[in-house]
């Protein structure tokens, strides 16, 4: 089981003295999948799309669930080749949800800020939470835009945030995922008038 391969590499030197359990699940979105540990048992859930993913991906995979379960800070060849796998995805994901408008505001910004060098994602609205305008999602290569914004100014904002997802990716280190580097800081500040479209964010 890949599972308890993922364990002895990434704790060679310790005891297996734990059970197992994978399970593939219809309800997660993409490629996710979590993790849970009761005692000794170790009982990790993953997306049904993961079935025929390389186990050496899955190895990864796994790994990352484990050092979040144990709360430590690791990193591994499979950890980095399940990252990379994360980071591609979008380039095999369909896109056949895009909403006209979004759309025509992703043609805007990408002109002005990307050159129209990237490649359009899915684009649609939906509920998201309190304090979260935009979500970009790499295994679906979509990026969701909330229903509460109105004002177009916003939303290019918003887009152009996620956007810089979709461009940057993110840095992967000990376990640990840094999606607001410097780099991105640096990106987002390029926006214009980007001070007062902030602070006029926090009033949303």
């Amino acid at each position: 089981m890949f599972a308890i391969e993922a364990f002895k590499r990434l704790y060679p030197r310790k005891e297996l003295k734990y059970d197992f359990k994978v399970k593939y699940s219809g309800r997660f979105k993409g490629y996710n999948a979590n993790g849970s540990r009761k005692g000794n048992y170790l009982e990790f859930r993953l997306s049904k799309k993961w079935r025929p993913v390389d186990d050496e991906i899955k190895i990864g995979l796994v790994q990352e669930l484990m050092i979040g379960l144990f709360k430590e800070k690791k990193n591994t060849y499979n950890m980095d080749l399940y990252n990379k796998f994360i980071q591609n995805l979008h380039i095999s994901a369909p896109k056949n949800n895009i909403h006209p408008m979004l759309k025509k505001r992703f043609n805007i910004v990408n002109d002005k800020y990307f050159n129209g060098m990237l490649e359009i994602p899915n684009l649609v609205y939906g509920k998201t939470g309190k304090r979260t305008l935009g979500h970009y999602s790499f295994s679906t290569d979509t990026i969701t835009i909330s229903n509460r914004l109105n004002d177009l100014e916003l939303i290019d904002y918003v887009l152009y945030h996620e956007l810089l997802h979709k461009k940057l990716k993110f840095k992967h280190k000990n376990g640990r995922s840094y999606h607001h580097t410097r780099e991105f800081k640096n990106w987002e500040k390029r926006f214009e008038n980007y001070k007062e479209i902030e602070k006029r964010l926090k009033r949303c």
